[in-house]
């Protein structure tokens, strides 16, 4: 297995130090566009490690990269506005291809708060018979949320219930920054994408439709000393997901944001600063999006002012095996103190990950394997989460 990294932030960084520490790749190219950044994420890593730089937004870069060094399979680790040409480079130039986020929504034009527009993922499962003929993989959604959150989801599916009811993806932290009234510790840019737009629902009677941002609060009790937050609906992959692979009543998205969290992202539309179209500001163009993001510090590099734990994790409810009522909280969290020390990464860019990596060593033992454009739901759960702990991370399950 020969494998292509887009992205050297701290997603991308964090995959390369875990990569480095298994065996079942001959080489990891890490590209970027900044040349010192891809550097940076190779270093001290060995001989099967290589820097290169890329222009994310060319497909033809992508497959003459793939080209040059016979890549088996391409791992997208940058932010979903370069979805589509790494996808299509990927496979022009004969690749699989992994992502853990999928191509960009774009809301209903009239009901945007009622009827979704174009869907998250739609122009890549558009055109997943040419992968599937072609005897090709794309494994979409393949962090931890989506990603791991899809696999618990097949998981409950498979040995835990004879009927669902819903399935509910549920992330929450406690989580603390010293030194900064604001700094979030995953990409700002996803985070505005995922939620200010139209959070999508799943309903078998319904299908897809869309609510107000932010809609539906809940308090939800994490473990392992995480305790009660605050959670909001949010527009994210598993619900365009698991429904195509999972049979439930209800599929839905909620995310621990906190009041203050809100309210700054809730600013940001409000002064158009969302907004990703380019504005030019002496004779600079760039988009507001963009502007905030450089503004804020980098989330790879907070990982020694941060303190507390992270947990990512898929509610269900529904009948048992057994017949009975049933309702479990599958999770996995990852304590900040524990990844910066054994990794030197912060514990929510090491979770997220972490799971690309043991997807790519399944995909290169045989244990997983496919063709087309699948979701992480559509391949046995079983072999991922004994893999996920052999790496040392395990996941948990709390019956409620």
């Amino acid at each position: 297995m020969r494998i292509l990294l887009v992205g050297a932030g701290g997603v991308g960084s964090a995959a390369a130090a875990i990569a480095a520490r298994r065996t079942f790749f001959d080489t990891m190219v890490v590209a970027d566009a900044d040349a010192a950044r891809a550097a940076r994420a190779v270093a001290g890593h060995g001989d099967r490690f290589v820097a290169a730089t890329v222009d994310a937004s060319s497909a033809d870069a992508v497959a003459a990269l793939c080209r040059e060094h016979r890549i088996t399979h391409v791992l997208n680790a940058v932010d979903p506005r370069f979805v589509m040409p790494i996808f299509d480079g990927a496979y022009a130039a004969g690749a699989d291809y992994l992502d853990m986020a999928m191509s960009l929504s774009h809301p209903h034009p009239k009901r945007p708060y009622a009827e979704t527009g174009v869907k998250l993922g739609d122009e890549q499962f558009a055109v997943a018979d040419r992968w599937a003929s072609a005897g090709r993989l794309a494994l979409c959604g393949i962090g931890v949320e989506p990603g791991l959150s899809d696999v618990f989801a097949r998981y409950a599916a498979d040995e835990l219930f004879a009927e669902i009811d819903e399935i509910g993806v549920r992330d929450g932290a406690n989580l603390t920054v010293e030194g900064y009234d604001f700094a979030p510790s995953f990409s700002i840019w996803t985070t505005i994408e995922e939620c200010l737009n139209p959070p999508v629902i799943w309903e078998r009677d319904r299908g897809w439709f869309t609510t107000e941002p932010f809609s539906e609060p809940e308090v939800f009790h994490f473990p392992e000393g995480i305790g009660p937050v605050e959670c909001v609906n949010v527009e994210h992959e598993e619900v365009l997901l698991i429904p195509r692979w999972v049979d439930a009543r209800r599929v839905t998205f909620k995310y621990g944001l906190g009041e203050e969290f809100i309210e700054v992202l809730r600013t940001l539309h409000k002064l158009g600063l969302d907004s990703t179209e380019p504005v030019t500001v002496r004779g600079v163009r760039m988009s507001p999006r963009d502007v905030v993001a450089a503004a804020l510090p980098d989330p790879a590099t907070l990982g020694d002012r941060m303190r507390g734990k992270t947990c990512a994790g898929t509610w269900v409810t529904g009948v048992g095996k057994d017949g009975e009522p049933r309702e479990v909280y599958l999770y996995h969290v990852v304590d900040n103190e524990w990844s910066m020390a054994e990794y030197g990464h912060q514990a929510v860019v090491w979770q997220t990950a972490v799971n690309p990596v043991v997807a790519l060593e399944l995909l290169a033992t045989g244990e997983w394997s496919g063709a087309g454009v699948i979701g992480p739901e559509a391949l046995p759960p079983r072999p991922f989460l004994d893999l996920l702990t052999g790496y040392g991370s395990p996941w948990g399950m709390e019956d409620r």
